[in-house]
Protein backbone atom coordinates (compact mmCIF):
# COMPACT_ATOMS: atom_id res chain seq x y z
CA UNK A 1 0.00 0.00 0.00
CA UNK A 2 3.05 2.29 -0.15
CA UNK A 3 2.61 3.83 3.32
CA UNK A 4 -0.99 4.80 2.70
CA UNK A 5 -3.78 4.01 5.11
CA UNK A 6 -6.50 1.66 3.89
CA UNK A 7 -8.92 4.60 3.67
CA UNK A 8 -6.62 6.72 1.45
CA UNK A 9 -6.65 6.95 -2.27
CA UNK A 10 -4.27 8.33 -4.88
CA UNK A 11 -5.15 11.92 -5.83
CA UNK A 12 -5.66 12.59 -9.51
CA UNK A 13 -5.15 16.36 -9.55
CA UNK A 14 -1.95 16.57 -7.48
CA UNK A 15 -0.44 13.25 -8.44
CA UNK A 16 0.23 12.59 -4.73
CA UNK A 17 -1.65 10.90 -1.96
CA UNK A 18 -5.04 12.43 -1.27
CA UNK A 19 -6.58 11.88 2.15
CA UNK A 20 -9.96 10.19 1.94
CA UNK A 21 -10.96 10.26 5.61
CA UNK A 22 -12.97 13.41 4.84
CA UNK A 23 -15.39 11.05 3.07
CA UNK A 24 -15.93 8.48 5.79
CA UNK A 25 -19.24 7.09 4.53
CA UNK A 26 -17.52 3.69 4.22
CA UNK A 27 -16.35 3.70 7.85
CA UNK A 28 -18.17 1.89 10.61
CA UNK A 29 -17.63 2.12 14.36
CA UNK A 30 -15.92 -1.27 14.22
CA UNK A 31 -12.92 -0.20 12.12
CA UNK A 32 -11.68 3.08 13.65
CA UNK A 33 -9.42 3.06 16.67
CA UNK A 34 -7.15 5.54 18.47
CA UNK A 35 -4.11 4.22 16.60
CA UNK A 36 -5.74 5.42 13.35
CA UNK A 37 -6.21 8.89 14.83
CA UNK A 38 -2.53 9.08 15.82
CA UNK A 39 -1.42 7.74 12.44
CA UNK A 40 -3.50 10.34 10.60
CA UNK A 41 -2.24 13.11 12.90
CA UNK A 42 1.41 12.11 12.47
CA UNK A 43 1.67 10.92 8.89
CA UNK A 44 -1.10 12.58 6.94
CA UNK A 45 -1.21 16.17 8.16
CA UNK A 46 1.74 17.95 6.49
CA UNK A 47 1.93 20.74 9.09
CA UNK A 48 2.21 18.22 11.94
CA UNK A 49 4.98 16.41 10.05
CA UNK A 50 6.77 19.72 9.50
CA UNK A 51 6.73 20.45 13.22
CA UNK A 52 7.62 16.85 14.11
CA UNK A 53 4.63 16.05 16.33
CA UNK A 54 4.41 12.47 17.56
CA UNK A 55 1.48 10.75 19.21
CA UNK A 56 2.13 8.93 22.44
CA UNK A 57 -1.42 7.86 23.24
CA UNK A 58 -5.06 8.52 22.42
CA UNK A 59 -8.38 7.15 23.59
CA UNK A 60 -11.39 7.71 25.82
CA UNK A 61 -11.28 11.48 25.45
CA UNK A 62 -7.55 11.80 26.13
CA UNK A 63 -4.54 12.44 23.98
CA UNK A 64 -0.83 12.81 24.63
CA UNK A 65 1.49 14.28 22.00
CA UNK A 66 5.21 14.96 22.06
CA UNK A 67 7.10 17.56 20.06
CA UNK A 68 10.91 17.42 19.90
CA UNK A 69 12.28 20.97 19.87
CA UNK A 70 14.88 22.29 17.45
CA UNK A 71 16.39 25.65 16.56
CA UNK A 72 14.10 26.14 13.55
CA UNK A 73 11.16 26.46 15.98
CA UNK A 74 12.61 29.44 17.85
CA UNK A 75 10.65 32.67 17.93
CA UNK A 76 13.07 34.61 20.15
CA UNK A 77 16.70 33.72 19.49
CA UNK A 78 17.96 35.98 22.30
CA UNK A 79 16.45 33.86 25.12
CA UNK A 80 16.22 31.35 23.22
CA UNK A 81 12.47 30.62 23.34
CA UNK A 82 10.19 28.67 21.02
CA UNK A 83 7.66 30.55 18.91
CA UNK A 84 4.26 30.73 20.62
CA UNK A 85 2.62 29.43 17.47
CA UNK A 86 4.47 26.14 17.90
CA UNK A 87 3.06 25.74 21.40
CA UNK A 88 -0.46 26.74 20.34
CA UNK A 89 -0.34 24.33 17.38
CA UNK A 90 0.63 21.51 19.73
CA UNK A 91 -2.23 22.43 22.08
CA UNK A 92 -4.72 22.61 19.20
CA UNK A 93 -3.64 19.26 17.76
CA UNK A 94 -3.59 17.47 21.13
CA UNK A 95 -7.05 18.84 21.89
CA UNK A 96 -8.33 17.64 18.53
CA UNK A 97 -6.90 14.16 19.14
CA UNK A 98 -8.56 13.97 22.57
CA UNK A 99 -11.91 15.13 21.18
CA UNK A 100 -11.75 12.85 18.13
CA UNK A 101 -10.92 9.84 20.30
CA UNK A 102 -14.29 10.18 22.04
CA UNK A 103 -16.36 10.35 18.85
CA UNK A 104 -18.18 7.78 16.76
CA UNK A 105 -16.57 6.54 13.57
CA UNK A 106 -18.69 8.81 11.40
CA UNK A 107 -17.70 11.94 13.35
CA UNK A 108 -14.70 14.24 13.13
CA UNK A 109 -13.82 17.63 14.62
CA UNK A 110 -12.55 21.07 13.67
CA UNK A 111 -11.42 23.86 15.97
CA UNK A 112 -13.82 26.73 16.58
CA UNK A 113 -12.10 28.36 19.56
CA UNK A 114 -8.67 28.09 21.16
CA UNK A 115 -7.35 29.90 24.21
CA UNK A 116 -3.70 29.59 25.24
CA UNK A 117 -2.07 30.81 28.43
CA UNK A 118 1.73 30.94 28.11
CA UNK A 119 3.15 30.41 31.60
CA UNK A 120 6.88 29.94 31.03
CA UNK A 121 9.01 30.22 27.90
CA UNK A 122 9.64 26.89 26.18
CA UNK A 123 13.28 26.66 25.16
CA UNK A 124 15.78 24.34 23.52
CA UNK A 125 15.51 21.79 26.33
CA UNK A 126 13.66 18.52 26.24
CA UNK A 127 10.62 17.80 24.08
CA UNK A 128 7.28 19.48 24.69
CA UNK A 129 4.63 17.13 26.03
CA UNK A 130 0.94 17.97 25.61
CA UNK A 131 -1.65 16.13 27.70
CA UNK A 132 -5.23 16.76 26.60
CA UNK A 133 -8.44 15.77 28.34
CA UNK A 134 -12.00 16.00 27.09
CA UNK A 135 -14.03 18.05 29.59
CA UNK A 136 -17.41 17.82 27.90
CA UNK A 137 -18.83 16.32 24.73
CA UNK A 138 -22.11 17.88 23.75
CA UNK A 139 -24.28 17.27 20.72
CA UNK A 140 -22.44 19.85 18.60
CA UNK A 141 -19.13 20.67 20.29
CA UNK A 142 -16.43 19.19 22.49
CA UNK A 143 -14.56 21.13 25.19
CA UNK A 144 -10.97 20.07 25.87
CA UNK A 145 -8.31 21.17 28.38
CA UNK A 146 -4.60 20.80 27.50
CA UNK A 147 -1.42 21.12 29.58
CA UNK A 148 2.02 21.48 27.96
CA UNK A 149 5.18 20.69 29.89
CA UNK A 150 8.88 20.75 29.09
CA UNK A 151 11.34 18.97 31.35
CA UNK A 152 8.62 18.71 34.01
CA UNK A 153 7.82 22.46 33.95
CA UNK A 154 4.33 23.62 32.99
CA UNK A 155 4.91 26.02 30.07
CA UNK A 156 1.35 26.52 28.79
CA UNK A 157 -2.27 25.62 29.31
CA UNK A 158 -4.98 25.70 26.70
CA UNK A 159 -8.68 25.26 26.24
CA UNK A 160 -10.20 24.30 22.93
CA UNK A 161 -13.70 24.03 21.57
CA UNK A 162 -14.13 21.65 18.63
CA UNK A 163 -17.11 21.44 16.29
CA UNK A 164 -18.41 17.90 15.72
CA UNK A 165 -18.98 16.97 12.06
CA UNK A 166 -21.19 13.96 11.31
CA UNK A 167 -21.41 11.93 8.12
CA UNK A 168 -23.90 9.21 7.25
CA UNK A 169 -22.77 5.60 7.66
CA UNK A 170 -23.93 3.30 4.91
Amino acid sequence: MGGRLPHQRQGAASGGPSPAWHNRSHVTSRNVDPADILRIMEDHVPFNRLLGMRGESAGDGRGVLVLPVREELLGDVRRPALHGGVVSSLIDTAGGVAAWSALAANESVSTVDLTVDYLEPAGLGGPLRAEAELIRKGNRVCHVRVRVTQDGVLVAEGRGVYNIHRRAIE
